[in-house]
């Protein structure tokens, strides 16, 4: 008999009949045989309510006090499933974090779960019942509430895999998996079967909202595989996995593309030894993060200029850390809004020669300026300006077969 995990997130039980549906499938799987574990997020839209919440009462709500808030949300909703399944004749009951326990580690709304009580679980499992956990909660060892950050629903259930020993982790969601690129951008995005971990991990942290990258790191760090599903159309989904068995000799699995990027240039620093850090250091203690990072060198050696990319939003805090930070001497400084990163991504680029240029190649074809570039083993992103961020993904989709 199969363990499977199946988590449901915020817009899959996002109305009654919504969880009146989810039922249905969390039953077929209990007619197949199956020992089946749930994972609920809270209904869609309930969390944000309760944030707002927090913000009428004060400025500078306490930290536990949010956590043990905002986590209400998923045990209404898992009282909800399970009272659904038991009104269908399926044995089940909700499980809160704090009832397994879920052990956290880490700050308040930012933690991570260290370990899983699974003894009662399993042994509810052995008595035919569907247990209903709580996502996205756990508790400290001072015994309150914590939250694992947003989209945590989906860490409980790999880390709930993880302890329980399941045969399968199945994430539903509202995109029937994981495609080239954004569907809603390029209507020739396909859906990709198969993809490596860290080629997730990239393209999550490249700005793709099927999986969250610490969710993915998980997974990788547990070898937990990851169907993702549509809790809406019964498709096929996309199967996240580290295993190398049948997988095509495709070089580039998916292109990633971001809306918020700033660009900034600081001209003619004064190079000397710590120079960056004394830039970067400011960055980093307001939470700020830097992403591309280009430095270039004068012909005199005694001056530098130095590019680097944050999120649209950070903007006038990084502009006033930079103009009050006394540490650095500079002849000028200049923004960019209006520009986008677009990257490719695949395994496949460590053993092919020629990638670098057929991207470039590609975007020449087409007229459009790369401003910065950063790489990695298996990534190429490119700075652009956010007017040809359609065109970019057009043409490199067409040029690496993914259409």
């Amino acid at each position: 008999m199969k363990t499977v995990v199946l988590k449901f997130g915020g817009t899959s039980v996002g109305s009654t009949d919504r969880i009146k549906k989810i039922c249905k499938i969390i039953a077929s799987y209990k007619h197949k045989r199956n020992r089946v574990i749930v994972i609920s997020s809270a209904m869609s839209g309930v969390t944000n309510d309760l944030i707002n919440k927090s913000k009428l009462m004060s400025n500078n709500f306490d930290k536990a006090e949010y956590d043990t808030l905002v986590s209400s949300g998923e045990q209404a909703a898992c009282a909800l499933i399970a009272g659904r399944l038991n009104h269908i004749g399926i044995q089940s009951r909700s499980w809160m974090a704090w009832q397994l326990p879920i052990i956290t580690e880490g700050p308040h709304s930012g933690s991570r779960i260290n370990k899983i009580n699974v003894k009662e679980l399993v042994r509810y499992l052995s008595s035919g019942g569907i247990p209903i956990v709580t996502g996205f909660q756990g508790i400290n060892k001072n015994f309150r509430l914590t939250t694992i950050g947003r989209s945590g629903s989906d860490a409980t259930a790999i880390m709930l895999a993880k302890f329980i020993n399941a045969d399968e982790c199945i994430i539903y969601t509202d995109v029937d998996g994981v495609y080239t690129t954004d569907p809603r951008q390029y209507k020739n995005a396909k859906k990709i079967k198969k993809i490596f971990y860290d080629e997730m991990l990239e393209m999550a942290s490249l700005g793709s909202k099927v999986m969250q990258p610490t969710s993915v790191q998980d997974a990788k760090l547990n070898n937990i595989d990851i169907q993702v599903k549509s809790s809406f159309v019964s498709k096929s989904g996309t199967l996240i996995t580290g295993k190398k068995k049948s997988f095509s000799d495709q070089i580039i699995t998916g292109i990633s593309s971001t809306k918020n990027d700033a660009k900034i240039t600081i001209v003619a620093v004064k190079d000397r030894p710590g120079v960056a850090a004394s830039i970067f250091k400011p960055l980093s203690q307001n939470l700020i993060n830097v992403d591309m990072v280009v430095q270039n060198m004068s012909l005199n050696g005694k001056e530098t200029d130095l590019t680097f990319t944050i999120k649209s939003e950070d903007l006038k805090k990084t502009e006033k850390l930079i103009k009050n930070n006394k540490k650095i001497i500079y002849k000028k400084l200049s923004f960019d809004k209006d520009v986008s990163k677009v990257s490719i991504i695949g395994v496949g680029m460590i053993t092919t020669p020629g990638i670098t240029y057929r991207m470039f190649q590609a975007l020449a074809s087409k007229k459009i300026n790369i401003q910065v570039i950063s790489t990695s083993e298996i990534k190429i992103s490119v700075l652009v300006s956010s007017k040809n961020v359609k065109k970019a993904v057009a043409v490199l989709h067409k040029e690496f077969k993914l259409d």
